[in-house]
């Protein structure tokens, strides 16, 4: 109706969780110590973190109860789970007595043909944009470039994040968090000048400030995943 005052607005928004993907049968007391140690070197990261539990590799622990039962013990430690993927046979109903939704997983497809893959390229290209950001990043802001590259000329400060769908390029000192490859590109980088962070993230992979190699600190680096592991290079 012409002139209405609509008093809302939908958008699509960048949600940033963790994933604990579980790799054991049993989530017995040794699982829950070594959760509790990791959490202890980075307590800042985990307390009242979002989460999202992957049971990919462990379909006999979709069932409600032991589901039921890792829900409340991770909760009891201040994580905020609110998703499962790959539930297997449980229902939305049963996830939604829980508290939980199901959050759905990228899966394989075949190889396309060269000349699809080329389009396909053109296509993903002309969707990509990079961010550049002239100013430094003070403590409290987060800096987010969904779909490309986020180049910031000036420093992170500790307290701030610089979040990326591809690689991250910080032209200062790295004191805050950055976490590049966000939607899972293992393929992204991070560079700085000067590595001081309190968090680095590729594809989901991450160290926090007790973890960085001595080697690095205060020196340019460049920050990439090899093997499963974040992987650090001095480059000055």
């Amino acid at each position: 109706m012409p002139g209405e005052i609509i008093p809302f607005q939908i958008r699509g928004r960048f949600l940033m969780a963790l994933s604990l993907r579980v790799d054991v049968a049993e989530d017995d007391a040794a699982f829950y110590e070594r959760l509790d140690a990791q959490r202890e070197t980075s307590p800042h990261f985990f307390d009242e973190a979002p989460m999202v539990i992957d049971l990919a590799n462990v379909p006999g622990m979709a069932e409600p109860e032991r589901l039921r039962a890792m829900v409340a013990k991770l909760r009891e430690r201040n994580l905020r789970v609110f998703g499962v993927q790959n539930p297997g046979a449980m229902s939305e109903e049963v996830l939604q007595e829980m508290g939980l939704i199901p959050v759905l997983a990228g899966k394989d497809a075949p190889l396309p043909d060269a000349r699809s893959s080329k389009r396909r390229r053109r296509a993903a290209l002309r969707g990509v944009e990079n961010k550049l950001v002239r100013a430094p990043v003070r403590s409290g802001q987060m800096v987010v470039c969904e779909s490309g590259d986020l180049t910031v000329i000036g420093s992170v400060a500790s307290g701030s994040e610089v979040v990326a769908g591809g690689n991250i390029h910080i032209y200062g000192r790295l004191r805050g968090r950055a976490m590049a490859g966000v939607h899972g590109d293992e393929g992204a980088r991070i560079f700085c000048q000067s590595l001081d962070a309190e968090l680095l993230a590729i594809a989901g992979l991450y160290k926090t400030s007790e973890t960085l190699e001595d080697t690095a600190r205060d020196r340019a680096t460049h920050i990439y995943l090899e093997n499963e592991r974040l992987c650090m290079e001095v480059i000055g």
